[in-house]
């Protein structure tokens, strides 16, 4: 394969598709033949709208200055087919992970590759990116035996994030997205008894007038992973005195007005940035990168989250991709470029 197929974000609301030569490869590096990538329906859809500031940011080279054209995506899959001389020959063949944009082929160093487990097939593998985000937002919030939490918003990171949680002996765990798709995507036989799913308009805060709550407690740990800022809002009258709300939502250039008087100035509440490019200062003595993906493979091994693949679209028709999750987003969960080549190997 002389060119590969690579998706660029040209304008906003605007893809294209563009095919280019591949350069030689270096005698450290590695081609790749993808077989699916993952949209983000977060990061990925402030591009397409254009919702993007313009940042300079060190920590988070695949949100720094971002401008059109731009070829942008981080959760591509695919199989290793030719290898530079100094590269050791078992990489042939091999299934990786590669934080990559949107391409049906691209060149690599070994040292940017995952190799995948072979207990996950490529299309849970492309979860990768979005469970390490679930393992750091769950690490951040640090539930305490018996907690209460809350989760606002079920995309793909609220459902991972969730599902975590679930695992943890809380006391309630409660999730809410304002679409019923994605709320009954964790009411399964298995779950429906850990996690308990709602609409926004079934939320109930606290009533401090009257000394007690009219559903349901307060939580101690919520979760702001809707992507709307004004969400802040809902965390804040939901969580309990000395509380903490984990946002892991990246608005872009959203703006909502946030109500920090009333209450919030005696709640003693810790709001708490989170972000997966760095890894928390109390845990970097003992974590490290490696170590929190090794935890984020084996998430993906038990959770096997392709189940929440709704959409596959061939990187030819990526226009209808994102103007489905653009207009239509309660249709979707996640949505996945399938390059055509699965269908030739064996997993």
């Amino acid at each position: 394969m002389s060119k590969a197929k690579t998706l660029f974000f040209t304008a906003p609301r605007k893809v294209e598709v563009r095919e280019a030569p591949l350069p030689s490869l270096k005698d450290d590096e590695v081609l790749v033949e993808t077989i699916c990538s993952a949209i983000s329906a977060g990061t990925e859809m402030l591009v397409y709208r254009g919702e993007f500031p313009q940042l300079t940011d060190v920590y988070d080279e695949l949100s720094s200055e971002l401008k059109y054209p731009l070829a942008y995506g981080y959760a591509c899959v695919g199989r290793v087919m030719e290898a530079g001389r100094m590269v050791n020959r078992e990489w042939l063949n091999k299934l990786v992970f590669g934080f990559h944009s949107h391409s049906s082929h691209f060149v690599s160093e070994t040292d940017n590759l995952f190799l995948i487990p072979s207990s996950l097939s490529p299309e849970s593998a492309c979860f990768l990116p979005n469970m390490e985000t679930a393992v750091n937002l769950v690490q951040d919030g640090a539930p305490i035996l018996g907690e209460r939490v809350l989760v606002l918003g079920q995309g793909v990171v609220g459902l991972l994030t969730a599902s975590l949680l679930s695992e943890f002996p809380l006391e309630r765990l409660v999730t809410v997205d304002q679409f019923d798709l994605r709320r009954k995507a964790l009411q399964t036989e298995g779950q429906r008894s850990k996690v308990k799913s709602l609409a926004p308009t079934d939320l109930q805060p606290f009533d401090a007038t009257q000394g007690k709550p009219s559903a349901f407690d307060p939580f101690d740990l919520t979760f702001e992973l809707s992507g709307a800022p004004s969400a802040l809002n809902d965390a804040i009258e939901l969580t309990s005195f000395s509380g903490r709300i984990v946002i892991g939502s990246w608005y872009g250039q959203k703006r909502a007005e946030i109500n920090f008087g009333g209450d919030f100035h005696r709640s003693r509440i810790k709001l708490v940035s989170s972000q997966v490019s760095t890894i928390s200062p109390e845990l970097s003595g003992r974590w490290d990168k490696a170590r929190r993906f090794d935890v984020a493979w084996k998430a993906l091994e038990r959770i096997k989250p392709e189940k929440w693949i709704t959409h596959r679209f061939p990187i030819e028709e990526a226009d209808g991709a994102y103007q489905l999750l653009d207009k239509s987003p309660q249709e979707a969960i996640q949505v996945i470029f399938d390059f055509g080549t699965q269908k030739s190997h064996d997993f």
